[in-house]
């Protein structure tokens, strides 16, 4: 079982990255996204960065 997985797995990974390797190659190029929609990971960041240094209102046990 864990054979087969482990090939499964490497299979999907190769084919994964043919398709990264081929489409850029085949798709016309697109057009830059708005510019709101480029800050959507800045400010996922800014909150995952909040809330890691925020202080705990629990204590851990």
């Amino acid at each position: 079982m864990f054979k087969y997985f482990r090939l499964v797995s490497i299979m999907v990974m190769v084919v994964v990255t043919v398709f990264l390797l081929v489409l850029p190659l085949v798709l016309p190029p697109l057009p830059p996204p708005p510019l709101l929609l480029l800050l959507v990971p800045v400010l996922i960041m800014a909150a995952l960065v909040f809330l890691a240094f925020s202080p705990q209102k629990y204590q851990v046990i």
